[in-house]
């Protein structure tokens, strides 16, 4: 592998990656985003995300794995020293990744999310962690979800956080920003899904609803659960049944607990 051109300082070009990670409106103005990590650039890859940079590590040989990555993707190749590849990775120096993509974003689209008639979905309203929202949509990649979407002013799901929480299923699952829940509301209008909430004092516990029809579930904010007009909207509300101290549980965890339910009913009706 020969790179295209090496960036060696904190040059202008340099600074505009610093945006991407840590700028969002600059990131999302710019349509870009970095990514770093086998799983996640493998998945990048193979889902056919557009990959329009690869910046690599110019101090030491980069693996097999890096080397045909980089010959398969056919993007313009950056040689950066190891210490400036690091702080784009948010890595010490001594555990720089061997390459970093920047990748471009698709758009926010809800038919990108396909509707079919074992629909199931999620709609995280207006989550305030990355972390929350990449183990969100990991977990709903692992228990059969069709997409995500992130409604009103929420973590970035471009955030680096988020796609490192993720573990590279941000790429494989469908993931949409909407600016309220109208918006998804119109998108799903006749298509006979039942939207269901997600609260502690839901009038209905988890395993007495029935996951098999097409469904939406939604999950509030970590701080004040769901909006009034999310909680209006939805056709039920479900509670995960809890022994001990603990009234509630982190929003990312009681997402995973109700999609695994879903999955389990799922499984069991086949």
């Amino acid at each position: 592998m020969r790179a295209h051109q090496r960036v060696a300082s904190r040059n202008a070009r340099f600074q505009q990656w610093q945006t991407l990670l840590a700028n969002r409106q600059k990131r999302q103005r710019a349509g870009r985003f970095l990514v770093h990590g086998v799983r996640p650039l493998t998945l990048a890859a193979d889902q056919g995300w557009q990959i329009e940079e690869l910046l690599v590590d110019d101090d030491r040989r980069l693996s097999r794995w890096a080397e045909e990555f980089i010959a398969a993707a056919g993007a313009e190749v950056i040689a950066l020293p190891s210490d400036m590849l690091a702080e784009l990775g948010e890595k010490d120096q001594d555990a720089a990744p061997e390459l970093l993509a920047v990748v471009a974003m698709r758009p926010d689209d809800l038919t990108r999310i396909p509707v079919t008639p074992d629909f199931l979905g999620v709609a995280f309203d207006r989550p305030t962690q990355p972390g929350n929202l990449g183990t969100l949509i990991r977990s709903a990649d692992a228990f059969g979800a069709g997409g995500v979407v992130v409604t009103g002013h929420a973590a970035d799901v471009y955030d680096p956080r988020t796609v490192r929480a993720s573990t590279g299923s941000l790429f494989g699952l469908p993931t949409v920003r909407a600016q309220s829940h109208r918006e998804v509301l119109e998108w799903l209008s006749g298509t006979g899904v039942t939207i269901v909430g997600t609260d502690e004092d839901g009038d209905t516990d988890i395993e007495d609803y029935d996951f098999c029809a097409p469904t939406l579930i939604v999950v509030g904010n970590e701080t004040v659960g769901m909006s009034t007009a999310w909680r209006d909207a939805c056709d039920r509300v479900l509670s995960i049944p809890m022994r001990g101290t603990a009234s509630s549980l982190n929003a990312a965890n009681a997402a995973t607990v109700v999609l695994y339910e879903a999955a389990r009913q799922r499984r069991a009706a086949r």
